[in-house]
């Protein structure tokens, strides 16, 4: 019986390996094919139909015609600016609010709670906030970026749940001691819930490297560009500066679009693995009781 019931527990532990390596392939082959084009040849590539899993012939031209662009410079160091110093932004803000409406025993908290998650379900519209904008003389401005998502609601939700897991005993404690408000957040409820923490981070570090809307309603002046707006521009218009009847610059064209996307997208993978595991503790700070 013992032995039918191991039999049994391997079977499904390989069923469910093979169904998890099925489903990561299916999520990683869009990623691979980007990768392969990008190093392919641009006449073998706008020939090739079907699946890619490697190049189809070896050319760097696209990686050539990417860095050649001196744009993607200016979007790269655009990027990291609205990367770090919005991050910084939204942290600090988001752990103060989080940790205002964690707190318990001052009055109207549940009214300031329900004015937030109403945030969520409810919006005035990009006008609105066009014109807010405008009037605070933000156009046209890095500020313009980083300000209207300073805080995200969702993301402020689930930093003041964290918080609010963190026992009544340790703030009583420092509290007895003298310490401030301010110095129990940052060496009481932030190390505690330094998992949140991180990913509540790499959540808002993703939202700005991702960003291109924003930009693109409220910045006119191209040096203030992210990536991600020249990389909308070279998606949709001629990279390669060559005409439609020019056969080459449209060949050329169409390898520019992979190696852009794998331009962008890799520093932002790069930060995934640390941050992994994180994730992990998290889920099991949401599951464990006790």
């Amino acid at each position: 019986m013992i032995e039918q019931r191991d039999f049994g527990r391997r079977c499904l532990t390989w069923l469910n390996y093979f169904l998890i390596t099925c489903f990561a392939l299916i999520c990683a082959y869009p990623m691979i094919h980007v990768l392969a084009a990008s190093f392919s040849d641009p006449i073998q590539l706008i020939r090739h139909r079907g699946l890619l899993f490697w190049p189809d012939g070896y050319s760097i031209k696209g990686y050539a015609t990417v860095f050649n662009n001196p744009n993607i410079g200016i979007g790269y160091l655009n990027t990291l600016f609205y990367v770090f110093v919005g991050t910084a932004l939204n942290i600090v803000l988001t752990s103060l609010g989080a940790y205002a409406l964690a707190r318990t025993g001052w009055p109207f908290r549940k009214l300031f709670v329900f004015l937030f998650v109403f945030t969520m379900y409810f919006s005035v519209g990009i006008i609105p906030v066009f014109m807010q904008v405008k009037a605070l003389g933000l156009l046209d401005s890095r500020w313009a970026i980083l300000l209207p998502t300073a805080v995200n609601t969702w993301n402020l939700i689930v930093m003041r749940t964290a918080f609010a897991g963190v026992p009544q005993e340790l703030q009583e404690s420092a509290y007895l001691d003298g310490a401030s408000d301010f110095r129990i957040l940052c060496q009481i409820y932030i190390p505690v819930c330094k998992a949140t923490m991180a990913v509540i981070l790499l959540f808002y570090a993703v939202e700005h490297w991702n960003a291109w809307f924003t930009s693109m309603i409220y910045l006119q002046d191209t040096s203030k560009y992210p990536l991600q707006m020249f990389v909308r521009d070279i998606l949709l218009y001629d990279a390669a500066g060559g005409t439609t009847e020019d056969a080459n610059a449209i060949y050329l064209k169409e390898l520019t679009k992979y190696a852009v996307i794998i331009v962008a997208v890799v520093p932002i993978l790069c930060v995934y693995p640390f941050v992994q595991k994180f994730f992990v503790k998290g889920i099991m700070l949401g599951s464990v009781k006790g």
